[in-house]
C-alpha cells in the first residue's frame, strides 16, 4: 500500500528536468524492464535496431526506439513477459572512416598501426561512443533490458557469423569469385548494390570511329566513360544487324593502345540505340563482363582500387580516372577519332557511405548465392506464417526487390569487422573454411577481408537470442519476436535480410510484424542534413521540453508508414499538455489529503458527472488499447489528449469541486474515489506515451505497487458503462457552452450573473435538467434559472438552440441597449468603410488586370468577410432598435 503522506506532494510548477532526473536508475534499480522468463506469463520480445557506434543518436532514432519503448511498456502492463533486447551495430565502414579520419589527425594512419594495433583504436572508439548511446536511450526513457545487451562483434555474435558463414559455404550458398562488383575508390572496399545510391548527373556522350584491321573502314561506337576504353577487348553487335554482318569475325584496332579487338555478335546489342555497335570492357561493365564471358574475352583492369589508372593504362598511369579521361578526350580529338560530344543527363551511382563515385570493378570476392534463399523467403509471405507488414504496402516494396535479387557481394576490404573464416594454403590453390583455423596453421593465410556490415545484422533476432545453440534459454523462449520497428529506407538493406537468413537456418519468420515508419523531415519538408545545418538534437529538445514531450510529440505527429516534420512549436504545444496533465494532478492531489487506498469506494451513488466520466473512461480505454494494437500511435493519443484535456480537466475536475467544497460528506468520499480511480487508469495509458510524468504522479495518488511500469493495463468495466449519463451530460455541456458562447457574444463576462430560460422538448428532459439544476446555476452563473416544457419567448433575447432544448437569454439586464446600440453603430461604420475600400479597389480595372490572379482572390474574400460582418452588425442593431 502507498501511504499518501509520507511522500512530498508534486511541486508547483512542472519542471520535466526535475522530474525525470533519477527516475531512470529508480527502475533500473527495480529490475523493471527485466524479462523474467516466467512460464506463467506470455513471451513478448522486440529487438533494437542495433544503432552503429558511429556517433551519437539523431532525432531518428528516437522516434524508432520510443514506438519500440511504447509497445514494450504496454505489453509489460498487459501481463506478457517483455524482452526489448539493447545492442548497438559495429558499422563496418563508417566506423574504420570515423577512425581512420581520428587517426589522420594525430598524423598517422592504420597502415603504420598495424592491423592490431588498429582495431584497438576501433574498439577504444566503439567504448565510448556505446557509453553515449546509452546515455541517451537512458535520456529518453528506454525500457531496455540491459543485462541482454548485444554488439554485432560480440563472441556469441560471431560464433553465429562464422556458423553461417561456415553452412552457407557448405550448402553452395557461398562462394569466391571474379566478377564486376560496385567499387568505392575512396573507402577502396566493394559495396553492395544497395549501398549505392544513383543521382542524376549532367555528363556527357563520346562518340567516336574505331579505324578497322587492314581496311579504310571505321566503326562508330560512344561511351559515358572513356578512361575506360583503354580496358576494352571487344566490339559487339547484334547478330541480326546486316549493317555489319560483312564484320563479324574480323579485327578493329583500339585507338591510343593499339590492341586488336575482335568484333562478336552478341544479343545483348540492341540494334537501335546509337550506332548499333557496343565497345567491350570486361573488366569495367557488369553487362560487358557477361558478353566476355560469352566469347571467352580477356579482362583488362586500368585502374587501381583507389580510382588511379594502373599500369594497363599506358601513357596514362598514375593519373586519377577524372583526369585521365579529360586527357584522352584531348587525345582522340586530336587524332581525329572523337568526332562528337553530346550532353547527355543519366544516372551514376555514388557510395552511400564516401559519396564517391562508384567504379564497376572488376575483383575476386566472396558472394551469397540469392535465389533459392530469397525464393524461399517469398513463399513465406504466401503462408499463413507470413510476415505482416504494417503499412501492408510496404510487402509489395519487400517482393519486388526478393524476386528481382542478385547475388550479394558479402566481403569488405576492410579490418573493422568479422573477418571471413577463409585459409588459402601457401603451397597449393587450395581453400579451407572453417569456423576454426587449420591445425597445421603456419602453411595458411587468413583471408584480410571481412564481411559485410549487414551479414551480421542479417541474423540480429535470434543471434541475439543464443543461437547457434537451439536450446539456448531465450531462443527457446523469445524467438521468433513480435515487431520489428524500422524506416522504409532499410527495408531492403536490413528487414529482407533477416527474413530470409531467418527462414534459412530457424525455418522461422524473424518477427511477427514489420511497423515501417518514414523519415523525420524539418519543417519545410527537406531530409535533416549537415549540410543543410537543419539537424535537430534530441537530447536539446528533451533539455528544453523533456523527454515525455519529445516522445509524445514524435508518437503522435505521424501516421505509420509516412515521414514526420519537426516543429519546435508542436513540442511547446505536448509540453502544455504535460502541465495540463501536472496542475490537474496536483489540483486533484490536494483535496486528497489523507485519502487511502483502503478508502477508494466506487460503489456509492454516484452523481452525473461521476457516471459520465467513468463511462468515458471506459471508451478511451477502449480506443487507445485498440489503437495501440494496431500501432496507430497518433489515433491513440489523439483520443487520450481529447479525453484528458477537454473531459477530465475542463469538465469532469470543475463539476468535482462542488462535492469537494461541499459538506456532504458521502458524495465527497464517492467523488474522490472517482477521481483517484479515473487520474489512476489515466495515468497508467498515458503512461508508455510519457513515462516520467506519469511515475511522478502515479506515485502521489493512493496505490498498490511500486511503480507504474508493472501497473496492469486499464480494462474496461461494464458495470461502469452508462449511456445515458453520457447522453445526459453531453446536453449538459452543450447547454453550458451556448450559453458561454451567447456571453461572449454580448461582451458579458461570466462573473455577471443571467436570467435563463430553458424549454424542453418533453417531461421526460425537464426533470433530467431539474436534477442537474446545481450544475446549470454554477457554470452558467444564473440569477434565475426556470426550467420547463412551454415558455413564453421574451421579446428582446439571444437564443440558441440544443438538442432538445432551446434556450433564452433575456438581453434586459444582459446588456446596457445603449452602450450596445452606440458600439454596434461604430462597429457598422467600420465596416461599411472597409466593403466601400474593397469594392472600389476591386471596380478599378487596371488593378484587376495588373495584380495577380490570387491578390485579386484575396480582395474578393476580404468583400465577402466584411459583407457578412456589415450584416451582422446590422441585423443584431435592428433588433435592439425595435
Amino acid at each position: 500500500m502507498h501511504e499518501q503522506e509520507s511522500k512530498p506532494s508534486l511541486s508547483a510548477k512542472y519542471n520535466p528536468q526535475e522530474v525525470e532526473k533519477g527516475r531512470y536508475q529508480f527502475w533500473l534499480e527495480g529490475d523493471y524492464f527485466k524479462a523474467q522468463n516466467d512460464p506463467e506469463k506470455e513471451p513478448y520480445s522486440i529487438v533494437i535496431p542495433p544503432p552503429n557506434v558511429t556517433g551519437r543518436l539523431h532525432l531518428g532514432h528516437a522516434w524508432d526506439t520510443t514506438m519500440q519503448d511504447t509497445i514494450s511498456r504496454m505489453k509489460r502492463m498487459q501481463g506478457y513477459d517483455v524482452l526489448w533486447l539493447p545492442g548497438m551495430d559495429h558499422a563496418g565502414i563508417a566506423t574504420q572512416a570515423k577512425v581512420e579520419a581520428k587517426l589522420k589527425e594525430q598524423g598517422t594512419n592504420r597502415y603504420e598501426l598495424g592491423r592490431e594495433r588498429f582495431l584497438e583504436k576501433a574498439w577504444e572508439w566503439k567504448e565510448e561512443y556505446a557509453s553515449f548511446i546509452r546515455s541517451q536511450w537512458e535520456k529518453l526513457g528506454l525500457s531496455l533490458d540491459y543485462s541482454r545487451e548485444r554488439f554485432t562483434l560480440d563472441e556469441g555474435l560471431s560464433d553465429a557469423v562464422k556458423e553461417v558463414f561456415v553452412k552457407l559455404y557448405e550448402q553452395g550458398l557461398i562462394y569466391r569469385g571474379e566478377y564486376i562488383i560496385n567499387w568505392d575508390p575512396e573507402t577502396k572496399t566493394a559495396l553492395s548494390d544497395i549501398e549505392v545510391i544513383y543521382e542524376e548527373v549532367q555528363g556527357k556522350f563520346y562518340h567516336m570511329r574505331y579505324p578497322l584491321k587492314d581496311s579504310d573502314e571505321t566503326i562508330e561506337i560512344a561511351t559515358t566513360r572513356p578512361e575506360t576504353m583503354l580496358g576494352d577487348t571487344a566490339i559487339a553487335v547484334h547478330p541480326d544487324d546486316e549493317r555489319y554482318a560483312h564484320l563479324i569475325g574480323k579485327k578493329a584496332i583500339l585507338p591510343i593502345i593499339g590492341r586488336e579487338l575482335p568484333i562478336v555478335a552478341d544479343e545483348y546489342v540492341d540494334m537501335e540505340f546509337g550506332s548499333g555497335a557496343v565497345k567491350i570492357t570486361p573488366a569495367h561493365d557488369p553487362n560487358d563482363f557477361e558478353v566476355g564471358n560469352r566469347h571467352s574475352l580477356e579482362r583488362v583492369l586500368v585502374m587501381h582500387e583507389d580510382g588511379t589508372m594502373n599500369e594497363n593504362a599506358g601513357v596514362y598511369e598514375g593519373l586519377d580516372r577524372f583526369a585521365c579521361r579529360k586527357q584522352i578526350v584531348d587525345d582522340l580529338k586530336a587524332q581525329g577519332v572523337l568526332f562528337k560530344i553530346e550532353d547527355h543527363v543519366h544516372q551514376v551511382g555514388h557510395s552511400e557511405r564516401s559519396g564517391a563515385v562508384v567504379e564497376p570493378y572488376l575483383s575476386t570476392q566472396w558472394f551469397v548465392k540469392m535465389k533459392p534463399l530469397a525464393d524461399a523467403a517469398i513463399d513465406l509471405q504466401a503462408s499463413e506464417d507470413k510476415v505482416n507488414f504494417v503499412p501492408q504496402r510496404f510487402e509489395r516494396t519487400y517482393l519486388n526487390w526478393m524476386e528481382n535479387i542478385r547475388d550479394w557481394c558479402i566481403s569488405r576490404q576492410l579490418w573493422w569487422g568479422h573477418r571471413i573464416p577463409a585459409w588459402y594454403h601457401k603451397q597449393t590453390n587450395e581453400i579451407y573454411v572453417g569456423k576454426e583455423a587449420p591445425e597445421d596453421i603456419e602453411n595458411w593465410e587468413q583471408d584480410e577481408d571481412v564481411l559485410d556490415t549487414w551479414f551480421s545484422s542479417a541474423l540480429w533476432p535470434f543471434s541475439t537470442m543464443g543461437w547457434p545453440d537451439p536450446e539456448a534459454e531465450d531462443y527457446q523462449r523469445y524467438f521468433p519476436t513480435g515487431v520489428l520497428v524500422t524506416g522504409y529506407d532499410i527495408i531492403f538493406f536490413w528487414v529482407s535480410r533477416m527474413i530470409f537468413q531467418s527462414k534459412h537456418f530457424t525455418n522461422q519468420k524473424p518477427f511477427d510484424d514489420v511497423l515501417i515508419h518514414g523519415l523525420i523531415r524539418d519543417a519545410e519538408g527537406r531530409k535533416m542534413s549537415k549540410s543543410l545545418g537543419n539537424g535537430v538534437d534530441p537530447m536539446d529538445v528533451i533539455d528544453k521540453y523533456g523527454a515525455d514531450s519529445l516522445r509524445y510529440f514524435l508518437l503522435t505527429g505521424s501516421t505509420p508508414g509516412q515521414d514526420l516534420r519537426f516543429y519546435w512549436e508542436k513540442v511547446e504545444a505536448t509540453w502544455n499538455f504535460a502541465n495540463k496533465v501536472w496542475n490537474a494532478s496536483r489540483f486533484s492531489l490536494m483535496n486528497l489529503e489523507g485519502f487511502s487506498y483502503e478508502d477508494i469506494d466506487l460503489t456509492g451513488k454516484k452523481s452525473l458527472a461521476d457516471k459520465w466520466i467513468l463511462t468515458r473512461l471506459n471508451e478511451t480505454i477502449e480506443h487507445v488499447t485498440r489503437n495501440n494494437d494496431k500501432y496507430e500511435f497518433g489515433e491513440a493519443g489523439r483520443h487520450l489528449y481529447n479525453f484528458i484535456w477537454d473531459e477530465l480537466c475542463d469538465w469532469y475536475i470543475e463539476m468535482a469541486k462542488l462535492p469537494l467544497y461541499g459538506d456532504d460528506e458521502a458524495e465527497k468520499q464517492t467523488t474522490r474515489s472517482v477521481l483517484v480511480y479515473v487520474l489512476d487508469q489515466t495515468m497508467r495509458m498515458l503512461h508508455p506515451f510519457m513515462p516520467f510524468i506519469t511515475e511522478e504522479i502515479w506515485q502521489q495518488l493512493p496505490h498498490q505497487g511500486e511503480s507504474i511500469t508493472v501497473a496492469k493495463w486499464p480494462e474496461q468495466r461494464p458495470e461502469f458503462h452508462d449511456e445515458q449519463a453520457a447522453s445526459e451530460m453531453k446536453r449538459l455541456v452543450a447547454i453550458i457552452k451556448a450559453v458561454r458562447n451567447i456571453r461572449a457574444e454580448v461582451d458579458t463576462p461570466m462573473s455577471k450573473q443571467v436570467k435563463l430560460l430553458i424549454q424542453a422538448e418533453n417531461e421526460a428532459i425537464v426533470k433530467e435538467l431539474e436534477e442537474e439544476r446545481h450544475y446549470l446555476e454554477r457554470f452558467c452563473n444564473t440569477s434565475e434559472l426556470i426550467i420547463a416544457r412551454q415558455i413564453k419567448a421574451p421579446e428582446k433575447a439571444m437564443s440558441a438552440v440544443v438538442t432538445g432544448v432551446e434556450l433564452f437569454l433575456p438581453l434586459e439586464g444582459l446588456i446596457d441597449f445603449d452602450k450596445e446600440i452606440a458600439r454596434l453603430e461604430k462597429e457598422l461604420t467600420k465596416w461599411t468603410k472597409e466593403v466601400e475600400r474593397v469594392q472600389k479597389k476591386l471596380a478599378n480595372q487596371g488593378f484587376i488586370n495588373k495584380a495577380p490572379q490570387a491578390v485579386v482572390d484575396e480582395e474578393k474574400q476580404k468583400e465577402k468577410d466584411y459583407l457578412d460582418k456589415q450584416a451582422k452588425v446590422q441585423a443584431r442593431l435592428n433588433e435592439l432598435n425595435q
